[in-house]
C-alpha cells in the first residue's frame, strides 16, 4: 500500500511548476506507548467533551472560538477558514535560495519527504532537484498545512526532495534569559588543549543506529517479564565515581594520569598529619606544568 501523502499541490519556480506530493518523514508508530485503564476492570477510558453547565456534549456540537479577551470567545465557522484563501494554500511557491547553513537548527521543526505527482511533473522536479544539488543551495518557500501557512525549506535529497517546517521567530526564546549570567572568561590553556585532545580521541562518524534508545529497550524487556508473570527487574543506576579535579580529569581520561600505586605491606599506620589545604586550580595547573619539565642534568 503506497503512504499517504500529507499534502498535494505544486512546486512553484517562477513561471516552472509541477505537481507534487508531501510525505512525513518520520514516524513514532514503534514508540511504546500506554492507554488509560480504570483500575478495577481494566477497561480503557474514553475522554469525552464536558461542558460545566451540560455535562457530557457531543461532539458534533463543537465550534471553534478565538478567545480574544478573558473569557470572552468570537465563534470561528469553516466556512470562514475557507475564506481565508491565500496561494500558498495549493502551491509551494520559492521565493529564494540560501545557504543550508544559514538556516540555524533552532528553527528546524518537522522533517517531509516531497516527490513528484505522476511521471509528468518527474523532469521538472528532476532538474529543480539537480540545480539545487549543483549549487548547494535551498529553498524557501511557503504552504499552508492544518489551516496554518508555514515557511519552509526544500533540498534535494537522494531522487527526491527534503522539506522542513520552519519555527515562526516569536516561537523561538531568546538565549539571554538562560545565558547572560554565564561568566565569559577564557579558559586555562593548558586544560583547553586537553580538551581538545580528549575531543580528537573520541571523533567518529555519526550512524543513528549505533546510538539505541536504551529506556526503551528496557521498557520492552520490563514488559515482556511481566507477560510471562515475572516481576520486573530493577536496573541499578550506574555509580558515580569519586569526585576529582578538572586537570587529573582530563589527563586521566586522556590515560596520562595513572592512580598512586598503593603499598601492599602491612605496615602499622602512620600518625595522622594535619589536614592541608587543597591547591587552587591555578596552583595544580603550575605544578603539573613543572612536575612535567626534565630534571637539569649535574654538572661533572
Amino acid at each position: 500500500m503506497a503512504p499517504r501523502a500529507s499534502w498535494k499541490g505544486y512546486l512553484k519556480l517562477s513561471l516552472v511548476s509541477c505537481p507534487v506530493r508531501l510525505y512525513p518523514a518520520t514516524s513514532a508508530s514503534e514508540r511504546i506507548t500506554f492507554n488509560q485503564l480504570h483500575k478495577e476492570t481494566h477497561n480503557r477510558i474514553n475522554m469525552k467533551p464536558v461542558d460545566p453547565e451540560l455535562g457530557l456534549v457531543e461532539r458534533s456540537d463543537l465550534v471553534k472560538g478565538y478567545e480574544y479577551e478573558d473569557k470572552q470567545y468570537i465563534i470561528i465557522e469553516d466556512s470562514d477558514l475557507e475564506a481565508v484563501r491565500i496561494e500558498s494554500n495549493h502551491t509551494m511557491n520559492i521565493e529564494a535560495f540560501v545557504d543550508e547553513g544559514e538556516v540555524d537548527v533552532i528553527y528546524q521543526d518537522t522533517p517531509y519527504y516531497l516527490a513528484p505527482d505522476g511521471a509528468m511533473a518527474e523532469e521538472t522536479f528532476g532538474v529543480i532537484r539537480e540545480a539545487m544539488r549543483k549549487t548547494g543551495k535551498v529553498a524557501i518557500a511557503r504552504l499552508v498545512m492544518t489551516s496554518r501557512e508555514r515557511v519552509i525549506t526544500i533540498g534535494a535529497r537522494d531522487n527526491g526532495m527534503f522539506v522542513t517546517t520552519l519555527r515562526n521567530p516569536s516561537e523561538v526564546r531568546s538565549t539571554a534569559e538562560y545565558f547572560d549570567g554565564i561568566p565569559v572568561g577564557k579558559p586555562d590553556a593548558e586544560m583547553l588543549e586537553l580538551a581538545e585532545k580528549l575531543i580528537e580521541q573520541k571523533v567518529t562518524k555519526f550512524d543513528p543506529k549505533a546510538y539505541e534508545d536504551r529506556y526503551e529497550t528496557a521498557l520492552m524487556e520490563m514488559i515482556r517479564e511481566k507477560l510471562k508473570g515475572h516481576k520486573p527487574i530493577i536496573a541499578a543506576a550506574p555509580e558515580r565515581g569519586n569526585v576529582i579535579n578538572l586537570m587529573d580529569a582530563l589527563k586521566a581520561s586522556l590515560g596520562q594520569a595513572k592512580p598512586p600505586a598503593q603499598s601492599k605491606s602491612k605496615t602499622a599506620p602512620a600518625e595522622k598529619k594535619p589536614a592541608v589545604a587543597k591547591p587552587s586550580l591555578k596552583a595544580a595547573v603550575a605544578a603539573s606544568k613543572a612536575a612535567a619539565k626534565p630534571a637539569a642534568k649535574k654538572k661533572a
